[in-house]
Formats: C-alpha cells, sequence, structure tokens
C-alpha cells in the first residue's frame, strides 16, 4: 500500500464510488480529476480518494472538496477539469454545489439537496 506525503495538500477531493455513483461513471470522473491534476501540475496540491457510498445517490456522481467541506452532485469530466482548476487557484466552483460546511454544520445550497432521509431515520 503506498502512503503519500500529504504535507502542503491544499484540497482533498473525494469522488463517491457507490454503485447509483459508478452506475454513473463516477470511475471515469475519478480519471478526470487525476488527469487534470497532473496536466496543470497540481499533484503536490490535490490528493483524491475515491470513496464508498456518500449517501447522496439521487444526486449521483457526487464529488466532495474539503478543507471547504463543498458537496456536489451531479458532476462530470468537463465538469471536474474545472473543479480542479479552481480548486489549485483557492476559489470554489460555484456549479452543482449540494452542501456547504460552515459554522453552524452542513447547509443545503437548495431544495434538491434537503432531500432525502434523516440521518439515523428509516
Amino acid at each position: 500500500m503506498t502512503t503519500w506525503n500529504l504535507q502542503g495538500t491544499a484540497c482533498h477531493l473525494l469522488v463517491c464510488g457507490g454503485s447509483s455513483c459508478k452506475k454513473r461513471k463516477s470511475g471515469e470522473i475519478a480519471q478526470a480529476i487525476k488527469k487534470e491534476i497532473e496536466k496543470q501540475g497540481g499533484e503536490a496540491l490535490i490528493h483524491t480518494t475515491f470513496t464508498s457510498c456518500a449517501g447522496r445517490c439521487g444526486n449521483s456522481p457526487v464529488v466532495i472538496s474539503y478543507p471547504e467541506g463543498v458537496w456536489y452532485g451531479d458532476m462530470s469530466p468537463k465538469r471536474v477539469k474545472l473543479l480542479v482548476r479552481k480548486s489549485l487557484v483557492g476559489k470554489r466552483f460555484k456549479k452543482n454545489i449540494l452542501y456547504t460546511f460552515g459554522k453552524n454544520g452542513m447547509t443545503a445550497s437548495a431544495k434538491e439537496g434537503m432531500k432525502g432521509k434523516k440521518k439515523g431515520k428509516k
């Protein structure tokens, strides 16, 4: 297993690898992110992780950006290229936002982000 030196990393992009996201090509999205990071020379600044289900299947495919705490839905290879470019210059990609994290916790950006079950409820 590889151990990465994450010192100096400015952004962590998590790509959902749950079944709904995989069906909507999250694997291709993860590859597009990696290729764009390499193209822009940002390997030391952006780290990526392909995760298990992020729990937003209705908004698949999902990409989460930290430390900003922004959740993006309905992402595509073209959109994630723009996300990478914005992240490398310290700006936020302003489209497809589902949630943002702030002092009061997670906040839905629109009614779409509010759909779903409350965590811990059936």
